[in-house]
């Protein structure tokens, strides 16, 4: 076999061998070995080069010897030469606590747009649920107090955020029934992902164990893992309209878990909880003695009457951090204002409060100009309203996309009930895929439209994708059609 490079080396012995990405983690790990879905994505995408313990698994894995994989790689040479390097010409390493980590809403596919870009290509991107490039504004009021108060926002505010947009927060809370919180129990953050990193890292013990949603929004597992814990994920039911499998939580809380993430409304399938699944959740919850996460990000973009219940409302026993923020609600992705609140049996948790303090005093404060629009976007006009009801754009593009994927032979959906994604099924069978990613990348290179794969939110078959239907419906409208002609012919 040529040395044509590790990707195209790894590739040909795969295919050879008849293993997807998936079977090749699979049989390492019949074998003994642990490699993660994320190592392996860097590794075949060519953009990550093995340590010499992790080529030797490979190789044996493969069934060839680790100095073909190491000739494969530039130059040849691996951590095994190093005694051939010169001082200063070591590769740099990534941490090894970064091999199962994995976020590709901004993945391989993504930088593979992104190149095609720099080549001249007009790429749709359906890939992450970034408002503004699709013509969502921030209500002009927004605007306008946040140059206002601009000159007064050059210092520090607290480290857990300003009075008004903290008082605003606690106030929303009580509005939607969370229990016992006062304005010491409401923390300002640059986005709800800068609090679930600060939230996971202050929890978490080597071993410890999260459950986590799967399908889900792939920055929780990715926060678990680089605390120190383990993602155990939980499966949602398409079937029944994407809601948690009860009977398999149940079966995956050991001694070492020690909390629950729900994700509501959902990121990717854009489900809403009714409230006897949320009571199911909870019963859970209290009978092992979790702690609950809930991401409620989406909670302002429920359609078709559904009603939003914040799960911390249903537990007042049980200690429970509750996220949300303005990205979405008020089309200010770049803005990054987020919020979580604490609530419940908060006695128990005195411990982990502290080290929440500690952790929030380390970063300073959060965007002080972003929080001081908090109050203004709680409650003013919430423009928000007009997007979601028949004639707004959020909905009438969630109503044609279901439409239209659902016309296409081969595809499916459940309709989201909330937020502006949806997570279509492919009938593996009928186009033979094996490696969603993989399904992408041909989606992008013929097709010029960007999509993440299923496998991106943890979801374990072949056999999603995630849409965001934030573009214009004339802009859907030819991305599906260039969707239906391309797997009018597709096989893997």
């Amino acid at each position: 076999m040529e040395s044509t490079g590790l990707s195209d080396t790894l590739r040909q012995l795969m295919e050879a061998r008849g293993l997807t990405q998936a079977g090749l983690i699979q049989q390492a790990a019949e074998m003994g070995h642990s490699l993660g879905k994320s190592q392996i994505s860097q590794y075949v995408s060519g953009k990550v080069l093995p340590r010499r313990d992790a080529m030797e698994v490979l190789a044996q894995v493969l069934g060839v010897e680790a100095d073909v994989l190491a000739a494969a790689c530039e130059g040849g040479r691996d951590e095994g030469q190093g005694q051939e390097r010169t001082a200063g010409m070591g590769q740099i390493k990534k941490s090894r606590k970064l091999d199962n980590v994995l976020y590709d809403v901004r993945g391989p596919v993504v930088e593979e747009a992104e190149r095609m870009e720099r080549a001249g290509a007009s790429i749709l991107k359906l890939n992450i649920g970034n408002p503004a490039p699709f013509g969502f504004r921030a209500p002009d009021e927004v605007v306008f107090d946040m140059a206002d108060q601009l000159v007064d926002c050059e210092g520090y505010s607290s480290s857990k955020g300003l009075f008004s947009a903290r008082k605003a927060i606690m106030q929303y809370s009580q509005i939607k029934g969370i229990p016992s919180v006062t304005i010491d129990d409401v923390y300002t953050g640059n986005g709800v992902s800068e609090l679930i990193n600060l939230c996971m890292s202050a929890l978490l013990d080597s071993g410890d164990e999260v459950l986590v949603p799967s399908p889900d929004y792939p920055l929780w597992t990715a926060c678990v893992t680089l605390a120190g814990g383990t993602p155990v994920h939980y499966v949602c039911d398409e079937e029944a309209g994407w809601y948690p499998d009860m009977d398999d939580i149940r079966s995956k809380i050991t001694r070492r878990t020690k909390a629950l993430v729900i994700i509501n409304p959902n990121n990717p399938t854009g489900a809403v909880y009714p409230r006897e699944v949320l009571q199911q959740l909870v019963d859970i919850a209290r009978e092992f003695d979790l702690a609950v996460f809930s991401d409620e990000i989406y909670d302002r973009l429920c359609m078709d009457g559904c009603e939003h219940i914040s799960i911390a409302s249903m537990a007042p026993d049980l200690f429970c951090v509750t996220f949300s923020g303005l990205s979405k609600s008020h089309m200010v992705a770049g803005y990054r204002v987020g919020w979580m609140v604490l609530s419940g049996n908060k006695a128990r948790a005195r411990d982990y409060i502290l080290g929440l303090n500690m952790l929030c005093n380390m970063r300073m404060c959060s965007n002080v100009p972003g929080q001081s629009i908090v109050q203004t976007s709680l409650w003013g006009h919430q423009s928000v309203n007009d997007y979601i009801v028949p004639g707004g754009r959020i909905y009438d593009q969630r109503n044609f996309v279901y439409e239209a994927l659902n016309a296409i032979p081969g595809v499916s959906a459940v309709k989201p009930s909330a937020a502006f994604y949806i997570f279509p099924k492919l009938d593996v069978r009928r186009f033979n895929i094996t490696d969603d990613e993989r399904f992408a990348f041909d989606l992008l290179h013929e097709t010029k439209i960007l999509v993440v794969p299923g496998r991106g939110f943890n979801w374990a078959k072949p056999d999603h994708f995630r849409v965001v239907y934030l573009p214009r419906i004339e802009d859907l409208s030819v991305a599906v059609r260039k969707l239906e002609a391309f797997l009018a012919h597709y096989r893997q």
